[in-house]
């Protein structure tokens, strides 16, 4: 008898196999990391695919690597120069752990990246999913991999219609990754299933047709395609109101730095902060006391510049921008790392999506 989760029965993967290594070799896409074996580039590229489209990865991809092209040139390498080449990702903890990760490496393995499941699993940044596709693709090793795609692929393949991020449905998927594996070339072919169900598996309409398992799955066998995986619950949105602060001194503007542990760890920005509705003298009001409690100066407002509505994780967020002059210094505010630079300098200087668009209203 099989151990594999059912249907995966012995002559079930042998068709499997064979099917999506065919389709596989006609179409699998020309991408910048499959051009290579270099575990450094690999392990870049997935951490940078985490929830961010391939096509958005592709320019900062080869950006990355022309800067940083080794683990210890990225070992090396100021952290305000990594979260620059990061701006516009999103998600900068990546680029962190991505940093300090590089760093344990030279540390810790003369800066070879480990081939030892273990030693992989203890740096930075890096899961079972992560750690899988690294020593799969790289070194080839058996190791399975479970992400968004692939998890929606097994989730009808085997016509699991329950809950794929429960416990009982992690067990199952991730048994049913590791039973697809072959005993050898196991890179290649995460890679073949991680492309089906980005390219054919997808979401909301299934290419049935187009798919070289079509016959197997059992979700297709049951007319349940668009049933399987089930749905998420549904995200409750908080919606919040901010608001940031150009603060003009002697053709400078005052920046900040996001410390540990706060949205942005690491960026420059302009201060903002939470702010309630409420008329233009209470506006006003706001600005001047929550700039003297994060900075220490003393402002006085000007016109509103801009609005920008943007998401952040949980929370859907109205900014709203303001001019202000500099009035006086009064003390250290909530000691946050800040100094006075000319906008030019801010090209320099790693900032958040939103930041990097309040940058562009300044003139002087």
């Amino acid at each position: 008898m099989d151990d594999n989760p059912a249907p995966l029965t012995t002559a079930w993967l042998r068709d499997f196999r064979r099917g999506l290594r065919a389709w596989f070799k006609r179409s699998a896409r020309d991408l910048p990391w499959r051009r290579t074996r270099d575990p450094y580039a690999i392990w870049l590229s997935e951490i940078m695919l985490q929830q961010t489209q391939v096509e958005t990865v592709k320019p900062y991809f080869q950006r990355f690597l022309a800067a940083l092209p080794t683990i210890a040139t990225l070992a090396t390498a100021e952290e305000q120069q990594v979260l620059r080449l990061w701006e516009g990702l999103g998600y900068y903890r990546r680029a962190r752990q991505l940093h300090a990760a590089a760093r344990k490496i030279v540390a810790e393995h003369e800066g070879r990246f480990p081939t030892d499941p273990e030693a992989v699993a203890r740096l930075p940044g890096i899961g079972r999913y992560t750690a899988g596709a690294i020593l799969s693709i790289t070194f080839d090793q058996r190791r399975p991999i479970l992400e968004a795609n692939t998890l929606r692929l097994f989730s009808r393949l085997l016509a699991y219609d329950g809950q794929a991020t429960s416990a009982a449905g992690q067990r199952l998927l991730w048994a049913a990754a590791e039973a697809v594996l072959p005993a050898r070339d196991v890179g290649r072919f995460n890679q073949a299933l991680m492309e089906l169900g980005s390219e054919v598996c997808r979401g909301r309409v299934p290419r049935c047709d187009d798919c070289p398992a079509a016959r197997l799955c059992q979700a297709r066998l049951r007319g349940l395609q668009n049933e399987i995986p089930r749905p998420k619950p549904r995200k409750q949105f908080e919606k919040v109101s901010e608001a940031a602060v150009l603060i003009r001194r002697r053709g400078r503007v005052l920046v900040i730095q996001w410390p540990d542990g706060r949205r942005w760890a690491g960026l420059w920005d302009f201060p903002r902060f939470v702010v309630q509705d409420g008329n233009a003298a209470e506006r006003r009001h706001e600005l001047i006391e929550n700039v003297l409690r994060m900075t220490g100066v003393t402002i006085s407002p000007g016109e509103h510049r801009k609005t920008i509505r943007h998401g952040v994780t949980r929370f859907r967020i109205t900014l709203d921008c303001y001019e202000a002059q500099y009035v006086l210094h009064n003390g250290a505010g909530e000691g946050l790392v800040q100094k006075w630079v000319r906008p030019a300098e801010l090209e320099h200087l790693p900032l958040s999506s939103t930041g990097r668009k309040l940058a562009g209203l300044l003139t002087f």
